[in-house]
């Protein structure tokens, strides 16, 4: 079963990156090296592949990703303006550090998930993980060393969304 998810999982990401449909037409060659190629996919590397394989076919699941998508862009989007503020201030206003933050995500899809909403956010990058929970972030301006508070501050607007979607 899981090998079948992740081959039109795989497949559907393919026609939606290669978009074999050119001048009205469908070019065969690309649904076909697609399929192979999703097949390959599936069938080396369903093993490292996320043991949570139902997520990807529960209806309220898709519904709540498609709802962190927006919130996550707009969290993008007002981090990549911070950090071109504070590169573009003549004082330069960051204070830079690592912090200690603990999620409560308790799925490796989860956590992984969080880590790289984390990282893929502008003026943060996580860097470590502990078996118990916690994450090293570091944080370009560093608002609070207490845990709870940094936690706050970085994951929690992440975790309320992941958390109805990996578990």
């Amino acid at each position: 079963m899981r090998r079948l998810i992740y081959f039109v999982l795989t497949f559907v990401v393919w026609i939606l990156a290669a978009w074999p449909f050119v001048d009205g037409r469908l070019d065969l060659q690309v649904v076909v090296a697609g399929l192979l190629a999703s097949f390959l996919v599936a069938m080396l590397f369903h093993d490292i592949l996320p043991k949570e394989h139902h997520v990807f076919i529960s209806p309220t699941r898709v519904f709540w990703f498609l709802v962190y998508v927006p919130v996550f862009l707009y969290y993008v989007v007002r981090a990549n303006l911070d950090v071109v503020y504070r590169a573009l201030h003549p004082a330069m206003p960051i204070k830079p550090g690592i912090v200690k933050i603990k999620t409560n995500l308790k799925t490796d899809s989860a956590i992984t998930a969080l880590a790289n909403s984390i990282t893929l956010t502008p003026g943060t990058l996580t860097v470590d993980l502990t078996d118990d929970g916690y994450l090293y972030v570091h944080w370009i301006n560093v608002k609070s060393d207490d845990v709870e508070q940094a936690t706050q501050f970085i994951s929690r607007r992440f975790e309320w969304f992941l958390h109805k979607i990996f578990e």
